[in-house]
């Protein structure tokens, strides 16, 4: 009964089909159609989207930007009154882009079903009106489209409708949001084509949260607000404030963190936001000094009461956009100038949370925590037909942690790791040059790790590695063919997460350069005897090892330790070992 009466009052707020124009195909939806129950499979999204060009000729333009693993489409619609249906015009009229982007995780659907209304009712002039004269709309309505075709009624148990949905990871295994700066999903390097060839000032990821049962329904997340350039923060903030705002007005409860509990099942332990990493939509594009947006509906919200959420998100961020672009984008394109010019730019690697707690009052329903005889922990049960004010802790002041300062020249990779650095950098967009001849021995600094450590098991195929180390000063040898990666260029912040090797989201820390910390060479036992007495010849060396067997029992006691000691003091040893391959310099080549 609750269903049918909220998709009755949905389908009062978003017209049906009979509104469509009379010239053009039928643009409704499955869903639509459905009462907002169902979601159609990928071929509506091919018709719909040829649908929409035959409709609307000017402001339309379907295209497809990939394929995937699985050799299916992946289509995106620029919609604009403008006139401009590719980048190349978007860029020369000044138009700044919106990218809206559903079904990255293809079971949280809503944002497909809901960005085809918003997008049909604009062109009708019905929302945002005269918002697709100022702006274009470029809207992907599926990401992940296998995942999307793994289609099943029991893909999500912790979420409300629609009746049968997508898959939430890639037909290879892949979280595409988890991908965004390693890239090795075809999908995502095709979205990265997408948006190196845009440019869009916004990327808007639609999703549906997991978690526990509680009234609000929506969360809004953006950056920059705790990261990235000043002035853009401010804008950013702005951003996400006139959102949750224009929520508000249509009855929504948005937040402005992520609704997940700080422990898990765990009302009382309220909530802590915090700075996404660049693996994920958010924490990427600050990187690129545009704005992105994270979109969470909540799950145990039926799929009427979720698809309007999202649908008057859109309708928001058109009217944003209409209102605001123009002069976010100048914005943006000034922050692309300041990171080309600054000099010694301090750049966070990492943030944190703050321990700065305020307490706020959270809708959620009456609950108790009991043992479980199936599980033997402890079970939530949730009570929906009462209602309760919770007063829980939220930590939300964010800050930075590990500071760097960036080369003053820019980064040179070797020749030997030229080609698949230089792969990375290129389906991102950043500038680099390939050396023609070789430098010879320069000064750089070249970082050295002294602790290493490999994830125990694969995280979305890798072996993730985590170094402790530091840069120092030395002479290195050049050659040609090595790559020179400036730090004067807009993409500054994203070409240091890449290459700074404790970055969370480095190429390192996704195992790019694994070899490069695995000793290859040893000496059998019986040399390094014969090669440690005719070290200990020498006083020093001598009184060394004399001073370590004092100072370290575990060293004391280990034999292959001993033997180690002197083996990393023969001309043996291979200087290269724990050798970050790529260099930071001081120079502009």
């Amino acid at each position: 009964m609750i269903r049918h009466a909220l998709a009755f009052a949905l389908s009062a707020t978003l017209p049906l089909a009979h509104a469509a124009p009379v010239n053009a195909t039928d643009l409704t939806t499955v869903s639509e159609r459905s009462g907002f129950t169902a979601t159609g499979r990928y071929d509506e999204v091919e018709k719909l989207c040829a649908a929409f060009q035959k409709a609307y000729p000017k402001a339309v333009r379907c295209f497809e930007f990939g394929r995937t693993p699985e050799g299916r489409p992946m289509l995106a619609l620029a919609v604009s009154k403008s006139g401009a249906l590719t980048a190349a015009q978007a860029k020369k009229r000044n138009l700044p882009v919106l990218l809206v982007q559903g079904g990255i995780h293809a079971g949280e659907i809503d944002g497909k079903d809901a960005g085809f209304l918003a997008v049909r009712n604009a062109l009708e002039g019905k929302i945002a009106s005269g918002a697709l004269d100022r702006q274009v709309l470029l809207f992907v309505p599926v990401f992940n489209v296998d995942g999307h075709e793994r289609f099943g009624p029991n893909n999500r148990p912790n979420q409300r409708g629609p009746v049968e949905m997508g898959w939430r990871v890639t037909a290879q295994n892949y979280n595409l949001n988890r991908d965004y700066v390693k890239a090795d999903a075809p999908e995502m390097q095709a979205m990265l084509g997408l948006v190196n060839d845009w440019d869009p000032l916004a990327y808007i990821d639609l999703h549906v949260t997991d978690g526990a049962k509680f009234q609000p329904d929506v969360s809004v997340q953006v950056e920059p607000v705790h990261g990235g350039d000043e002035a853009l923060r401010v804008a950013g903030t702005a951003l996400r404030d006139n959102v949750m705002a224009d929520l508000k007005k249509e009855g929504s409860d948005p937040k402005h963190f992520y609704i997940s509990f700080d422990k898990t099942d765990e009302p009382q332990s309220g909530f802590v936001d915090g700075m996404s990493t660049p693996r994920f939509s958010t924490g990427y594009f600050v990187l690129r000094n545009r704005f992105g947006m994270l979109v969470e509906t909540h799950s145990w919200k039926d799929y009427p009461t979720r698809v309007k959420i999202t649908y008057n998100t859109i309708v928001s961020l058109l009217d944003q956009m209409a209102q605001h672009g123009a002069k976010w984008r100048k914005l943006a394109l000034a922050a692309d100038a300041r990171t080309v010019a600054a000099q010694g730019m301090q750049f966070p690697l990492s943030y944190k949370t703050t321990d700065k707690v305020q307490t706020i009052e959270f809708a959620g329903y009456e609950y108790q925590r009991v043992p479980s005889d199936v599980s033997g922990g402890t079970w939530t049960q949730y009570d929906e037909t009462k209602p309760q004010v919770w007063r829980v802790p939220l930590r939300d002041e964010v800050v930075p942690d590990f500071v760097i300062a960036a080369p003053a020249g820019g980064y040179l990779v070797p020749a030997a790791y030229a080609a698949q650095v230089g792969a990375k950098l290129k389906q991102h967009g950043i500038a680099f040059r390939v050396l023609a001849a070789a430098p010879g021995k320069v000064d750089v600094e070249a970082f050295r790790a002294e602790k290493t450590k490999l994830s125990p098991q694969s995280f979305e195929g890798h072996q993730m590695l985590s170094v402790e180390g530091a840069w120092k000063t030395e002479a290195r040898e050049v050659g040609k063919g090595a790559l020179f990666v400036p730090i004067a260029q807009p993409k500054a912040r994203l070409a240091m997460t890449m290459l700074e090797p404790q970055g969370a989201d480095s190429l390192a820390a996704w195992g790019l350069f694994n070899a490069a910390f695995e000793r290859k060479e040893y000496m059998e036992e019986y040399v390094a005897e014969e090669v440690a007495r005719e070290q200990l010849k020498d006083p020093q060396v001598a009184a060394a090892f004399k001073a370590q067997l004092a100072a370290d029992p575990a060293f004391a006691k280990s034999a292959p330790a001993r033997l180690d000691f002197f083996a990393r003091r023969h001309a043996s040893w291979d200087e290269r070992y724990n050798l970050y391959p790529v260099y930071r310099t001081a120079l502009k080549y």
